[in-house]
């Protein structure tokens, strides 16, 4: 996830770039500088290009436009990572999980100049997955340096010209059609930080979501398209907007025919996934004495996931599945650490994560589809850093207990 100041939630992975968003009370400045996440990293041999033909996946994961229930996905870095990018593959499908999500940056992909593409590093990352008979979540986002007139790369942010953002995806659903399944739109563009380092706008996201639909269904009508995990942040300022009001204001904008999935982030923080979220809004221990109002502590709950499907059926969107885009805990108990008042053991992770898995197969079937936890992590990360402490294994490939767990519960799965 990056290290993202409100991540309420691992936002995003951004570990990816998203790191886990901890709906923090003390946020950096919103001009902090951020961390280069391992996603960034050059693509390996890159070439303007086609290099090779991409296969197409062996297996149909999506039928009428959903997945089955509580689909287990598992967020992967294969990016510029060749020596350990099917090793990271195998563990992740003897885990059982049938989806993993992967970033695909704007500025990776487009870097220098409009209609100058380098598809070398995406063919070989979209080959080995398809390959590996595993469906992929690409996670499109954060703007190529030439995208913006005020510079503020490397800091993501819109496009100032919406056609180059729309051009950028139909490229990508042309080029991987049939071979990509779903996209995700952005990632938590309700904190200032994804979003330009400017106040969040829920109208301007909605119509860069509007723009990506039509150019995705153009190219690919079979694709999924999600729009952005949302950070389940409490602070409610211009650098941040809850994940609630945000979804509410994005509805008031019309989003309604311009998605398939609703994307969201679900991080458990210290609570166990099944308690009700007004116990934890109620409970300081829980809640880390949020001075917010009740209503946007509840947002420390895996189960938080319930408020959000209230506001899409309010919208009219009972019958869309929603994709948890990021969930997990953290087992981060550095002292300096936003995280380290909610992290749990390893032990702990491993039981609330399955637990977090059974809860939503039992209780969310009706809605649920993906289910995206954090991390099969980045080779290069250390645990200097966040994203490192919410992994399920570790960065040489050995394994931590919630593998274990995931992998030995899958066999239970209805």
């Amino acid at each position: 996830m990056r290290r993202k100041f409100l991540r309420t939630l691992f936002s995003t992975i951004a570990l990816g770039s998203m790191l886990v968003g901890v709906a923090c009370q003390s946020a950096p400045p919103p001009n902090a500088t951020q961390k280069p996440s391992a996603t960034t990293k050059p693509a390996v041999a890159a070439s303007p290009t086609p290099t090779m033909v991409v296969t197409a996946p062996t297996v149909a994961l999506v039928t009428n436009g959903r997945v089955e229930a509580a689909s287990p996905a598992i967020h992967v870095f294969q990016w510029g990572h060749r020596e350990e990018a099917d090793r990271d593959l195998k563990l992740a499908k003897d885990a059982g999980f049938t989806w993993v999500k992967q970033r695909f940056e704007w500025r990776n992909i487009e870097k220098t100049a409009k209609n100058q593409f380098e598809w070398n590093e995406p063919d070989i990352v979209v080959d080995r997955i398809n390959k590996n008979g595993l469906g992929i979540i690409a996670r499109l986002d954060n703007q190529p340096d030439w995208a913006r007139r005020d510079k503020i790369f490397p800091a993501s942010g819109p496009p100032d010209t919406m056609e180059d953002w729309k051009d950028f995806v139909e490229q990508m659903a042309e080029r991987y059609k049939g071979k990509i399944q779903a996209y995700e739109i952005w990632n938590e563009p309700n904190i200032t930080r994804e979003w330009g380092n400017v106040k969040p706008d829920a109208k301007a996201y909605t119509e860069l979501l509007k723009v990506s639909y039509a150019a995705i269904k153009k190219a690919d009508p079979n694709a999924i398209v999600i729009s952005a995990g949302l950070s389940p942040t409490t602070e409610v300022s211009d650098r941040a907007i809850s994940d609630t009001q945000y979804l509410r204001e994005m509805y008031a904008s019309g989003v309604k025919d311009n998605f398939d999935m609703l994307g969201i982030h679900a991080p458990g923080f210290k609570a166990a996934p099944d308690v009700d979220p007004q116990v934890v809004a109620s409970d300081p221990q829980f809640n880390n004495n949020d001075p917010s109002a009740d209503a946007l502590r509840r947002a420390y709950s895996f189960r938080h996931a319930e408020d959000m499907r209230k506001i899409m059926e309010e919208g009219g969107d009972g019958a869309k599945q929603i994709a948890i885009m990021e969930m997990g805990w953290t087992s981060d108990t550095r002292p300096n650490s936003p995280y380290a008042w909610h992290a749990v053991s390893e032990e702990q992770k491993a039981e609330y994560l399955v637990k977090a898995l059974q809860y939503a197969r039992t209780n969310w079937s009706g809605w649920v589809g993906l289910m995206s936890i954090i991390y099969i992590p980045s080779p290069e990360w250390t645990p200097s850093d966040e994203q490192y402490y919410w992994s399920i294994t570790n960065p040489d490939g050995t394994v931590r207990p919630a593998y274990d767990a995931i992998k030995a519960a899958k066999a239970g799965r209805p």
